[in-house]
């Protein structure tokens, strides 16, 4: 396994990070194709035994059910302190007023919420899972510097949002003497490059690091266009993020793994991992192959003219899952 920093922190992680919105209980929340607890230890202790140490969960995945499973795992696979652990905050969870969103009271209730869930006393990646339109960014950045320094969280990140929203953010905190965030996990892969126009750009001159989420464009780039798989007909966020225009994508993917002889899962990771802003893609796995390709792709070069025929087909578009 491959190890860097997280932007411009201490902080070492794997080239890779595991995905764990796969494992949680499949009654609950909204992703009824992931893993029961059952299905996902051996996939998490795969990870941890390839040498992967940056796990990324949120307290929404399967209503708070991956947090539980991901944390009795990571506790009794691994050594706490060898665990890059990084969770999210944003998302609703519970009905009425508070449930949801980034508030003072809904950043406090939900960190203790995930470590309790987690059963740790604190995570190292804290996270915005979107930006809220409906709460001052200020409380929002005072309530994360609290958090961090009550020890409840090591470093705070950041995820989805405009180029400017983040740049505000950063301003803000600094001009405030709050923590600033070390990390943002965004929608980047070959079917969606719009955060290389400001967002990567601006990672770099921050010093950020950056985590791209759905690397592998929620498995469509690993396949034939139109294959279905139960993930697919079960995830309707993901329906809405891609397009009949990328199938020109796809195909271009399956010519260049086809002519290098491995799965299409590994080229396509691969170019993710081309850009130097990206410190850490998060793979998504719901089988040992998937785990396998992640690990192969780090051995895997792609060459110019190949970068450029995967690159070739693709046309500008308005940026999706904001």
């Amino acid at each position: 396994m491959q190890y860097t920093r997280l932007g411009r922190t201490g902080l070492e992680v794997s080239r890779l990070a595991v995905g764990c919105m796969s494992f949680g209980d499949p009654q609950r929340g909204n992703h009824p194709w992931s893993l029961p607890e059952e299905e996902s230890r051996p996939l998490i202790k795969q990870a941890i035994e390839g040498g992967i140490n940056f796990f990324d969960t949120a307290n929404v995945y399967s209503d708070g059910t991956s947090e539980e499973i991901v944390g009795r795992a990571l506790k009794d696979f691994a050594d706490r302190d060898w665990v890059v652990l990084a969770t999210k905050v944003h998302g609703r969870m519970h009905e009425g007023p508070n449930g949801g969103g980034l508030s003072r009271k809904a950043i406090m209730t939900e960190i203790d919420a995930s470590l309790r869930r987690l059963g740790t006393d604190y995570v190292d990646l804290y996270q915005i899972h979107r930006w809220d339109p409906h709460t001052p960014i200020e409380e929002t950045l005072e309530a994360l510097h609290d958090v961090v320094k009550a020890g409840k969280a090591r470093y705070i990140g950041a995820s989805s949002m405009w180029a400017w929203q983040f740049s505000k953010a950063q301003h803000l905190a600094r001009a405030n003497g709050w923590t600033p965030f070390v990390s943002m996990q965004d929608h980047y892969n070959l079917l969606n490059r719009e955060e290389e126009r400001e967002m990567y750009p601006l990672c770099a001159d921050e010093g950020v690091g950056v985590i791209p989420w759905s690397p592998l464009a929620r498995g469509r780039l690993t396949r034939d266009w139109g294959t279905t798989t139960a993930r697919t007909e079960g995830d309707a966020f993901g329906r809405a993020l891609y397009h009949e225009s990328d199938k020109a994508i796809v195909d271009a993917v399956g010519r260049v793994a086809e002519r290098r002889g491995v799965p299409r899962a590994q080229v396509a990771l691969a170019w993710v991992l081309r850009n130097p802003v990206v410190t850490a893609p998060i793979v998504g796995a719901t089988k040992a192959s998937h785990l396998e390709d992640a690990v192969a792709a780090l051995g895997l070069t792609l060459d110019d003219a190949e970068a450029a025929e995967l690159e070739d087909a693709y046309t500008p578009r308005e940026p999706a899952g904001f």
